[in-house]
């Protein structure tokens, strides 16, 4: 277990705010880094995959770094305009 994981497991017994926050915000910034993934893969960069979105730059950053709260219909023109299909699973 790294120092980090050992970290957290601890802050999760002593803080229960945090505790019950952690794991929804951790799919959300996991998320957030698995879009930007994408757009660098796709050898984009902000500023183009704004101009492909009839977008500002400024939006793209939100979408990558604050991906909590994105319509559905937004990440499908994202990843359509990475050439790639959008598909939501449920576990």
């Amino acid at each position: 277990m790294s120092d980090l994981q050992k970290y957290l497991a601890k802050r999760k017994e002593v803080d229960t705010d945090f505790a019950d926050n952690y794991d929804e915000g951790y799919q959300s910034f996991k998320f957030g880094v698995l879009l930007k993934e994408a757009r660098k893969n796709a050898g984009l960069t902000q500023l183009d995959l704004a101009s492909k979105l009839h977008t500002q730059k400024s939006a793209i950053s939100r979408i990558e770094n604050h991906s909590e709260d994105v319509k559905l219909s937004t990440l499908e023109r994202f990843a359509s305009a990475l050439g790639k299909k959008l598909e939501i699973h449920l576990v």
